[in-house]
């Protein structure tokens, strides 16, 4: 009986000790990809960030700015990412009211031999907790949730969509 082989993890040699994966084989592509999250506040701390009153400034501009930040950074945070020239990131946030939320999405994208997926995920990350940075001082409850990748494309495993999602194009 042949049983399909379990994937195995490709930061960890035969050995189990970690290493970075050789992409030097790899084919340079286009690669895309789409990370989000959101940060849930009081409703007073929400009317804050959107009316843009907050006592230090602009909260989503400099988020925004953070957030391109992040991902430039990435292989400086992540032991084992590769250094990439990233080619376009974007951050978009869009607020909702009903919920006291900022969500945040980042679109990274790259021409090279291996994934932008850890840019986009640290991107949403360091813009949303740019966002508390700014607003702690009235409300430290704040709550980050949903950090995740929602799609990507490129690369030899191809297009993939996170589970009841639809895709962003492009």
């Amino acid at each position: 009986m042949n049983l399909p082989q379990p994937p195995h993890l490709t930061h960890f040699d035969a050995d189990g000790q970690a290493h970075m994966v050789d992409v030097g084989d790899k084919a340079e592509t286009r690669r895309v990809a789409v990370a989000s999250g959101r940060i849930l506040m009081q409703p007073a701390t929400f009317a804050m960030v959107r009316d843009g009153s907050a006592k230090k400034g602009d909260v989503i501009g400099i988020a925004r700015i953070a957030a391109i930040q992040g991902s430039k950074r990435t292989s400086e945070l992540i032991p084992l990412c590769h250094p990439i020239p990233l080619t376009r990131v974007a951050a978009e946030f869009d607020l909702d009211e009903p919920a006291s939320a900022v969500r945040c999405t980042v679109t990274a994208e790259t021409v090279g031999r291996t994934g932008v997926e850890m840019e986009a995920l640290t991107a949403v990350s360091v813009a949303l907790l740019t966002i508390y940075d700014m607003c702690k001082a009235v409300d430290r409850g704040m709550r980050i949730e949903d950090v995740q990748l929602m799609e990507k494309r490129g690369g030899k495993s191809g297009h993939w969509v996170a589970p009841g999602q639809s895709s962003a194009g492009g």
